[in-house]
């Protein structure tokens, strides 16, 4: 479904010029002591280079199990998922991973979290340092780079840990509810400020969140998901501009649309915050 006046779908553009994440009729199922779970089925999904894709749907229907899909953290038990045109076989090393929680170490100041990425990946360390602080000035955190992670707000260290996932460069970025903790005024803050940063790093970003009005504040495209077993119950393609003022997005008649129609897919059960 498109929302707006656009005339093209991105799927359509991803289709035509090379896909950064393709997932083609995957399934995945487990097995518990007392019987047989399908978290995904047949979810076919294109997502374009530098996209932003959002995912929503009710708990349990396997929008986090997406993500750890592309990451190669779990493999399908059908289908197949592919980088760049390359099957995803194992872990991948040159993705980008936040999570609900910052995960910062707590005796290590806010540069040196960062660079933890660099330390892993035995990057070159003047290479890496000059990443850091164009990060750190990306992201607002100019003047807190010696703080430590008690120092800061819960909004600073989610951008610590932006920073990390960002350093290294990664074609994809894997967001799992990274604003999900915080309060409303700073999640909106977050929303505005990982918009910008997408925009400036042309990375091609894949969301998880429970939050309609983020999904749709943030995302080109919104896949709502359906309740376990989890496929994709629509598409919305979101015709807003691209640069987005949170307020007057707010009010935009696209955004009400395409937030009622997400909300009429979830049955209302999703926040919409």
């Amino acid at each position: 479904m498109t929302v707006g006046d656009a005339t093209t779908s991105p799927a359509t553009d991803a289709a035509a010029t090379g896909a950064a994440v393709e997932i083609d009729q995957v399934a995945v199922r487990f097995r518990t002591k007392k019987k047989d779970v399908t978290a995904l089925r047949d979810v076919t999904l294109r997502i374009a280079p530098g996209e932003f894709v959002a995912i929503v749907g009710a708990s349990g229907c396997g929008k986090s199990t997406l993500l750890k899909l592309v990451s190669g953290l779990l493999r399908p038990s059908s289908g197949q998922v592919r980088l760049d045109g390359e099957d995803v076989r194992g872990p991948r090393r040159d993705i980008g991973y936040v999570f609900q929680r910052a995960a910062l170490l707590e005796w290590r100041s806010a540069r040196r979290n960062i660079l933890l990425q660099a330390e892993m990946r035995r990057l070159p360390r003047a290479q890496a340092r000059a990443r850091a602080d164009e990060l750190i000035a990306m992201t607002g955190l100019t003047g807190f780079e010696d703080a430590y992670p008690n120092e800061l707000s819960g909004g600073m260290q989610q951008r610590v840990a932006l920073c990390r996932a960002l350093l290294h460069r990664p074609p994809v970025l894997l967001m799992d509810e990274p604003f999900g903790a915080l309060d409303a005024l700073t999640r909106e803050q977050m929303n505005v400020e990982l918009r910008r940063i997408w925009r400036e790093t042309g990375t091609t970003v894949l969301l998880v969140t429970h939050s309609i009005a983020e999904a749709v504040y943030l995302a080109d495209r919104v896949i709502v998901m359906t309740p376990r077993p989890g496929t994709v119950a629509e598409v919305i393609d979101v015709d807003l501009p691209a640069e987005r003022d949170y307020g007057r997005t707010m009010s935009d008649p696209v955004f009400a649309r395409a937030t009622g129609r997400i909300r009429d897919l979830l049955g209302a059960t999703t926040s919409a915050d």
